[in-house]
């Protein structure tokens, strides 16, 4: 009896959740206890704290400040609205700031995973859409999806449900749902082209006439429009989320020495001064250009939308970057390459199990690492 690619996904990604927010949880105690005259505090407490790290403190800052602006400064408007306005809300009811953003992540992390199987079983079957969740499942920097408290969980969650109604033949609600996950994060050419793409691919595999609904998915990017009118008001700049970028500490304002990666030829090959950073760079570098690989390959198994998407998702932030750094954690929102991979192993089981079970061992190793505040991406 075929196992039900659903049922077994949710299964792993609770067993997944419990031992990823553990290892945070020891890896935030050990930290924490450094200083001896720290109290012992709840278990729930360490799990918090092990998922709190990094960019959290912004999504604090902006739920409890607001939007702050200074040209030349690192500032919060660097960071989409949707996440911290979710917080806001679900602090509403008791939790905390920090407690109700890992919550957030907690639930959407987890129904991601199992939306994606949904959506990889309407273009393929059971068995490759088990697979591929167990891929996704297992991919290094999933651990951004079992509990720490950044956006990722939620922009997947919504690019994710806004495909699979797509694919469903909703187009209206797919939109609409697009256009909440566009205000998560700048990404909104890829979520439009996508949507766009695979829309008029889909129509055109039914043999129907494309028509002006098929066009609907422009307004997919309404969500990145509203925050940009918002700047514009509160700020009197509707780019200021592209300028703050260049501010010292985070340096990556458009130009050559960001486009060919400068600081990261510097780090790794000219200078590499810091062994544990290169290590680092490299690792981000090498998914990045592993997920460009397989944009033909997915145009091949999936269809042009799901490639063009792939390659706008994955191509904008490794353009704007200046060291690869943070890329191994937005690769998760190109999904499809995930159901890609799965169909190109399917006649390569132990290769399979292999890069699941490798899989596995560096999503526990990396929620330990980010629970003791290791910075990872």
């Amino acid at each position: 009896m075929a196992r039900s690619a659903s049922r077994t996904i949710t299964l792993f990604v609770v067993v997944a959740v419990v031992l990823c927010s553990t290892l945070a949880a020891i890896g935030a105690r050990r930290i924490f206890h450094k200083n001896p005259q720290n109290p012992i505090v709840r278990i729930d407490e360490y799990v918090t704290m092990g998922w709190v790290a990094w960019d959290s403190s912004w999504y604090m800052r902006i739920v409890q400040e607001g939007y702050q602006y200074t040209p030349g400064q690192q500032s919060s408007v660097a960071f989409f609205p949707l996440y911290p306005l979710l917080i806001r809300a679900v602090e509403t009811l008791g939790p905390n700031v920090y407690q109700a953003g890992v919550l957030i992540t907690l639930l959407c992390g987890p129904l991601a995973l199992i939306l994606f199987t949904k959506w990889a079983k309407v273009l393929t079957d059971e068995d490759t859409a088990l697979k591929a969740g167990l891929l996704m499942a297992t991919y290094p920097f999933a651990m951004y999806l079992y509990g720490a408290m950044y956006s990722d969980a939620l922009f997947i969650l919504l690019v994710i449900g806004a495909f699979l109604l797509l694919e469903k033949g909703h187009l209206a609600p797919a939109v609409l749902v697009a256009a909440v996950a566009t205000a998560a994060r700048p990404v909104a050419p890829a979520v439009v082209l996508g949507l766009l793409v695979r829309r008029l691919e889909w129509k055109h595999a039914r043999g129907e006439k494309w028509n002006a609904m098929d066009l609907l998915p422009v307004l997919s990017g309404l969500g990145f429009g509203c925050y940009m009118l918002y700047l514009w008001h509160q700020f009197g700049d509707p780019f200021a989320f592209v300028k703050v970028q260049g501010a010292p500490g985070w340096d990556q304002q458009p130009g050559w020495a960001t486009w060919l990666k400068a600081r990261w030829f510097d780090r790794v090959v000219v200078n590499p001064s810091n062994t544990r950073e290169a290590v680092r760079l490299v690792i981000h570098a090498f998914f990045t250009f592993l997920a460009l690989a397989l944009v033909w390959p997915t145009r091949k198994r999936l269809g042009w939308g799901y490639a063009v998407y792939v390659l706008a998702i994955v191509g904008l932030p490794a353009w704007s970057t200046k060291d690869f750094m943070g890329m191994g954690r937005y690769l998760l929102s190109s999904f499809p390459v995930f159901l890609t991979a799965a169909l190109m192993l399917k006649e390569r089981p132990r290769l399979l199990r292999g890069v699941v079970a490798f899989g596995a061992a560096s999503v526990l190793f990396l929620s330990w690492a980010f629970g003791s505040d290791h910075y990872i991406s």
